[in-house]
């Protein structure tokens, strides 16, 4: 029997905008406090407050997302968001005081929350149900990519062109989203609102409850990660290894790219199980192997185990927490996902830098990461059991009254 299609332009289209929008956030990342620092004149905190207004949009907005994005036209909604990304994108050309920055890394985190929350729901929407893991794990990819290829690419403008250069990229991407994003036409059945038969606003608006349990175990990856995402360049500082920190990045990816077909069939074909329990088992390796690192073949070895578990366990979880959800709730049950991520990075890079502080970075990532990693497995096998325990009552159920 031959496959169901997976690569359809709609498809490709989605995971390019999201590639494009998650690439502008780590561009940012990297150029912005250079900018703020030596054009602005301003200090670390002034670079800080940049980062913690993207921030604040985007957990903000992450949850109302849901809500709008299952109760509109998709494709409408995606087209406005990705104009009004331009349009911010391009205000940067032009106002360079702190406070417009900070206005306008508020909103970018807005919109970033509401398109890329869009594109991840279409996304699910279009790919056929039985390669749905396969699926999610590649649109996943997209945001590793940006990942690595994002802080390389604003530190390269910002160190050799400049701001002004920076922020003309930053505009020439936002017509790029707009465009593969909005290129291709959905089909009605993926786009259209779904009914609505409860008025005003409810809890269930803004957080699936069915999708909350998938979508705090991804977060918990996250946090793990976050403690790397964060503070890896003061880490390989420590170790003199700081000029090969991109190349932690650049294995981290290559992994992942290389173990995605794999990963994402095995999802599909044997269940979660067959992809979360290898993944817990690499990713705690990958963290204790990462705080032993004295060389470079050390730090390359640990991105690879690193890689191979973070790459198995975050699409994975997203794939459940949508699958938890029926179609018509998409919007709200991605949302729940990407919501219980931003919370979480966030968390990581307060309280691991308390951690990292009194016992340093190996305890951090040896013990404290590790350790929520077991929690984390832990948790998921609680889970799992109360799913199958659930599922084998419905079953007996059902045999009893001979259905």
């Amino acid at each position: 029997m031959q496959r169901e299609k997976l690569w359809t332009p709609e498809f490709l289209g989605m995971g390019g905008s999201n590639l494009f929008l998650f690439m502008s956030q780590y561009i940012m990342v990297a150029a912005l406090p250079i900018f703020i620092m030596d054009t602005l004149g301003g200090g670390d905190m002034e670079a800080g407050l940049a980062m913690t207004a993207f921030q604040i949009g985007a957990v903000s907005c992450r949850p109302l997302a849901g809500r709008i994005i299952d109760a509109v036209n998709k494709q409408k909604l995606m087209r406005g968001a990705t104009a009004a990304f331009f349009l911010v994108m391009f205000a940067f050309n032009w106002f360079h005081s702190e406070q417009a920055i900070y206005a306008l890394r508020l909103l970018h985190g807005c919109i970033f929350a509401l398109a890329t929350t869009a594109a991840a729901a279409m996304a699910a929407l279009v790919l056929p149900a039985s390669r749905k893991g396969e699926g999610i794990g590649y649109f996943a990819l997209s945001t590793n990519l940006a990942m690595v290829v994002g802080p390389l690419i604003g530190l390269l403008i910002i160190g050799n062109l400049g701001g002004t250069a920076l922020f003309v990229f930053m505009t020439a991407l936002a017509i790029l989203t707009f465009l593969t994003a909005n290129a291709r036409r959905l089909p009605d059945e993926v786009i259209r609102p779904a009914k609505r038969p409860k008025k005003g606003f409810h809890l269930s608006d803004f957080i699936e409850r069915r999708s909350l349990a998938p979508a705090l175990l991804g977060g918990m990856v996250f946090f793990a990660y976050g403690g790397i995402l964060t503070f890896i360049p003061l880490y390989a500082k420590s170790l003199g290894l700081q000029a090969e920190t991109s190349l932690f990045f650049v294995v981290f990816a290559f992994v992942i790219i290389l173990t995605r077909p794999v990963i994402g069939r095995l999802f599909d074909a044997k269940g979660p199980d067959w992809t979360v329990w290898p993944g817990f088992a690499f990713f705690a390796a990958g963290m204790v192997f990462f705080s032993q690192v004295t060389m470079l073949i050390g730090l390359l070895g640990a991105a690879a185990l690193l890689g191979i578990g973070f790459g198995a366990l975050s699409p994975a979880f997203q794939t459940l927490a949508v699958q938890s959800a029926p179609a018509s709730r998409v919007g709200v049950a991605t949302a729940t996902y990407f919501w219980s991520l931003d919370i979480s990075v966030g968390l990581a890079a307060v309280l691991l830098s308390i951690v990292a502080a009194q016992c340093g970075y190996p305890f951090m990532y040896g013990a404290c990461c590790t350790a929520i990693i077991a929690l984390n497995a832990a948790l998921y096998f609680l889970w799992r059991r109360s799913k199958l325990h659930k599922l084998r009552k419905l079953q007996k159920a059902r045999r009893a009254h001979g259905m």
